[in-house]
């Protein structure tokens, strides 16, 4: 198996063991659905890996599902990496063919392909048949990109994870829902397009992003190229950035709060510029420091850039252009970044990851599920 599943999987569930102190993540817990409250816990940092060809978090909601199942069913983690793997693919499949038309039309690519991911990885463990368990996440798929910003974004994933597994369970119990129409009909409602995995297109895991920074992926590229002039930026600045960006981080210089500070190119600029890179505190509350310099920062849209490119200006002068932000594909951070990360939001080492290993005691599952 490709190497790529196992570093998605445990820097998910580092984003997960941290991201259950937060409150969307506690309020999913009073529920008792495990899924439920993984999936919002892995999630709600926006710290999660994210696939760029579907604009879509493909762990968030596929992790959940095969490790819950698979540990109350008491498989192996290997088997558990499997299912999780079969999932990602599917998902990524569908977000993939979707893109642009779900983000266009408002849909939120996580959670409305999600359930399918979902439901793959959870009829792998099952061993229920696949196709009606597709169907029936297809038919209860939902999902808003309004919702970014607030704690709606990380619940509806969530949602899809556990809309998911309900689906297979559904399938292993007998429920019969042809595929074909539910597919016809969810493109229909979405504007996406079906699709499963190929062998003639490149395997979603390898364009998958591994995350530096816990806020939307759209904005990571101002974040490194402020970076690389703090100290030395002018006060007055524009950054050019494809349309992309501007409609998954639409939050202008003021946001509300932490979870629309995430979403705001201006405000994320002006925050490295005054304090470098954000951290996960550093989403605690707005800052009115940043708040101000942000002010004085423009986003301007252009198509001439690739979708997650960003080039930072002062009066006509480029100053600095970050084609891939780092964690990208074309930039992976290396094994020590990758612990560091692990570290910072566990206080843990890194993870080792044995195959044969019950799923039940593999360590980094088990503040997740409270066991």
């Amino acid at each position: 198996m490709n190497p790529a599943y196992e570093t998605a999987l445990v820097d998910w569930l580092a984003c997960a063991q941290r991201g259950s102190q937060e409150p969307a993540a506690r309020a999913a817990e009073q529920l008792g659905d495990a899924v439920l409250h993984a999936g919002t816990a892995g999630h709600v940092l926006d710290f999660d890996d994210t696939y760029l060809p579907g604009i879509a978090h493909l762990t968030a909601p596929t992790a959940p599902a095969a490790l819950v199942v698979g540990a109350e069913l008491g498989r192996s983690v290997g088997e558990v990496l499997e299912a999780y793997a079969a999932g990602f693919e599917a998902m990524g499949a569908l977000a993939r063919a979707s893109y642009p038309e779900l983000y266009d039309n408002g849909w939120h690519p996580t959670a409305v392909c999600g359930g399918v991911g979902a439901a793959v990885a959870a009829a792998e463990l099952l061993g229920a048949p696949r196709e009606p368990a597709v169907a029936l996440a297809l038919l209860r798929a939902s999902g808003l990109r309004a919702a970014f910003g607030s704690q709606g974004k990380s619940l509806q994933v969530g949602l899809a994870a556990a809309s998911g597994v309900q689906a297979a369970r559904l399938a292993h119990a007998g429920a019969h829902v042809p595929l074909e129409p539910a597919a016809r009909g969810w493109e229909q409602a979405t504007g996406g397009t079906y699709a499963e995995p190929s062998a003639a297109e490149q395997p979603a895991v390898e364009e998958n992003w591994i995350k530096a920074w816990p806020c939307c992926l759209q904005t990571h590229g101002a974040i490194e190229a402020a970076s690389q002039v703090a100290g030395e930026a002018p006060r007055e600045l524009n950054v050019t950035v494809h349309p992309v960006s501007l409609q998954a981080a639409s939050v202008g210089p003021e946001p509300a709060d932490g979870l629309q500070a995430k979403f705001s190119i201006p405000y994320l600029t002006a925050y490295t510029l005054t304090h470098g890179p954000p951290t996960v505190e550093s989403f605690a509350s707005v800052d009115p420091e940043v708040v101000e310099r942000a002010q004085t920062i423009e986003i301007r849209p252009s198509r001439d850039q690739l979708e997650s490119e960003f080039v930072l200006h002062a009066g006509g002068t480029e100053l600095a252009r970050v084609k891939a932000a780092l964690g990208s594909p074309q930039r992976p951070m290396d094994a020590e970044a990758l612990a560091e990360k692990v570290r910072g939001l566990t206080g843990e080492g890194p993870v080792r990851v044995d195959p044969d290993e019950p799923v039940l005691n593999f360590r980094p599952l088990k503040p997740i599920l409270g066991i």
